[in-house]
């Protein structure tokens, strides 16, 4: 998947999650779920679209980082709209999908990234230990 498929991902699970915040019914608890909900998948979108300004390594690992947390979060307001029965839409059943996949697709770049910054002359292992096994 390319950063730019990466992106419109992350922008389609926020419009994904509006979408579904405007079908719960209007109640003062429910408002505040949605409230958060629409907070936090905002800001897995806003938040990996502003890694690509990242300043440095340790910058985009920090704003992946913020990612990956929002992406929990976002998982996590899900699981009470489905478990408190705000809403049955099948919709809610694709959105905590979507940000599982999320959620791993950012725990793994926040792995990687951290493994090259912390290794920056061996970012491929295997390829190294194949070629001298050639030589």
């Amino acid at each position: 998947m390319t950063r730019q498929e990466l992106e419109n991902r992350t922008k389609q699970f926020h419009l994904n999650v509006i979408k579904l915040c405007t079908m719960l019914p209007k109640h003062i608890s429910f408002n505040e779920v949605a409230r958060q909900l629409i907070r936090s998948a905002g800001s897995v979108a806003a938040n990996y679209r502003a890694s690509k300004r990242a300043k440095s390594k340790a910058d985009f690992i920090y704003k992946i980082e913020v990612v990956l947390e929002e992406a929990d979060e976002s998982h996590y307001w899900l699981t009470i709209v489905k478990d408190a029965h705000i809403s049955t839409d099948a919709l809610v059943d694709e959105l905590i999908k979507e940000s599982n996949e999320l959620t791993a697709i950012f725990a793994a770049t926040s792995k990687t990234s951290k493994t090259k910054r912390n290794n920056p002359g061996n970012t491929n292992q295997k390829s190294t230990n194949q070629k001298s096994e050639i030589l």
